[in-house]
């Protein structure tokens, strides 16, 4: 996809309106617990800078449904923004409206102004045209350096683009580089694993992957459906029920395809759901009727890991298991370690299987991690992303 980015257009002397992801984690007393989102903005904001651009940026953060809400105010996000960029940046107490025009007019170059949260007003989800007017009537060009919400249709993400020209972001350009390039022309061998609860959640990732990769490997909660569908009793485990003729269809096309599924061979199981129950290892077909799978077993770990060697590119979405309890965090860790020390172009999204590779440590060793959970899944998808599609084309 030739999408042109803040490196094809001339943005000196220029009010440029940035759609980021601030939509970070915060504590009660409104402390930020994660930047990584403002940190992976800041190549894109620094280069703007350089060029004496004047910055406007935009943002939502969290639910507040359309109207104004004090906790999900960003004006924490610009005293966070300021101390990493080391520069001051300006608030605006609202993101239109006349202290908003006033503001972004008085903005100079090399200055930023943080506009208040999007969604404290319902036409931003609405995609609503008069209010992407009245944003861009703020800036001269608009950027979208937020992938996380390029799935989504919205005003600020594509209803601006009819009203001034939108250019990718480095975030974006990085994006569209490793998640769309994988989906559209991956390196061989190409090997993709895909974990989580729920096969409904990664039905169309499933089947798009099946018909580009070599070998597709499933764990997590997921595979209990799969095992199932293979015909093993599976006891308490997660299983979707209304999934199972569809996880033998996918196991069908497999095989049609002559792609190299990977289930796992072995479970760890517990008695219950908790993070001090009793647990062990068993092969899948000894899951004992009163227990459930929480997590993949070593032989399977070392089966994913070798599945891994010689691949050129590897796309990880989802945990081999129930993660945030440590007796069942190992298969991920292994499949975190594998997937970095793969050597293979890597990419991973989803929270979860990012929290594991910053647990870790491992998070440098990879090519790509995606800012964007639900896009990322969309884009593995073969979807077209809307705020995506609204960037203006390379002649």
């Amino acid at each position: 996809m030739n999408k042109k980015t803040i490196r094809d257009i001339k943005v000196a002397g220029k009010k440029v309106f940035v759609r980021v992801d601030y939509n970070v984690p915060m504590d009660k007393s409104g402390q930020i617990t994660d930047d990584t989102r403002i940190r992976a903005t800041l190549p894109t904001l620094k280069y703007l800078l350089e060029q004496e651009a004047a910055i406007i940026l935009a943002s939502h953060l969290g639910r507040p449904k359309g109207s104004p809400v004090a906790e999900f105010s960003l004006a924490p996000i610009g005293r966070k923004l300021a101390a990493l960029i080391g520069q001051d940046v300006v608030f605006a107490p609202e993101c239109v409206g006349p202290v908003a025009q006033s503001m972004a007019k008085a903005l100079q170059p090399g200055q930023i102004l943080l506009l208040e949260n999007l969604r404290f007003h319902k036409e931003e989800e609405k995609n609503d045209s008069a209010f992407a007017g009245e944003l861009a009537s703020l800036a001269d060009v608009a950027v979208n350096d937020a992938f996380g919400v390029s799935h989504r249709a919205h005003a600020s993400v594509e209803g601006i683009t009819r009203f001034v020209p939108a250019v990718a972001g480095f975030l974006m350009e990085k994006e569209i580089a490793f998640v769309g390039g994988a989906v559209a022309n991956a390196a061989r061998p190409f090997v993709a694993i895909i974990g989580g609860a729920k096969v409904t959640d990664k039905i169309g990732v499933i089947e798009n992957l099946l018909q580009k990769v070599d070998t597709l490997i499933i764990g997590g909660g997921m595979a209990n459906t799969f095992i199932a569908a293979s015909g093993y009793g599976t006891g308490k485990s997660l299983v979707e029920a209304d999934k199972l003729d569809l996880a033998r269809s996918l196991i069908g096309q497999a095989k049609e395809r002559g792609v190299n599924l990977l289930l796992p061979a072995d479970v760890v199981i517990a008695d219950r759901f908790a993070a001090d129950a009793a647990h062990k290892v068993v092969a899948i077909n000894a899951i004992s009727e009163d227990w459930m799978a929480l997590d993949i077993g070593p032989a399977s770990q070392q089966a994913f890991a070798q599945a891994l060697v010689g691949a050129k590119t590897v796309v990880w979405n989802g945990p081999m298991g129930v993660f945030e309890m440590d007796a069942f965090a190992k298969g991920t860790e292994a499949v975190a370690k594998a997937v970095a020390d793969s050597g293979a172009i890597s990419i991973v999204g989803g929270g979860d299987s990012i929290a594991a590779l910053e647990k870790t440590g491992l998070a440098s060793k990879i090519s790509h991690i995606s800012t964007g959970g639900g896009a990322s899944l969309e884009y593995l998808e073969g979807k077209v992303l809307p705020g995506i599609a609204a960037l203006a084309d390379k002649e």
